[in-house]
């Protein structure tokens, strides 16, 4: 299940998918399918970058005595 994936396993799988759906013998049934899964792999890579995204600290070395602050897009 995507959603118990890493970032890497997610992608990786996201890769393989893309690559089947190149195929051009596939029926109209497993295409679905294909695009099922890679969206949810999509879908799981775009939620870890999000959770990274909200841990990470930037940090101003312009202002070395200044604590880091949580980054905001």
């Amino acid at each position: 299940m995507a959603k118990d994936l890493s970032f890497r396993e997610s992608q990786t799988a996201l890769e393989l998918c893309l690559a089947q759906l190149q195929d051009e013998e596939l029926d109209v049934e497993s295409m679905a399918d294909l695009y099922r899964r890679a969206l949810a792999y999509a879908e799981r890579c775009e939620s870890v970058l999000q959770q990274v995204e909200q841990q990470v600290m930037q940090w101003d070395p312009s202002q070395p005595d200044l604590a880091p602050t949580p980054y905001a897009p």
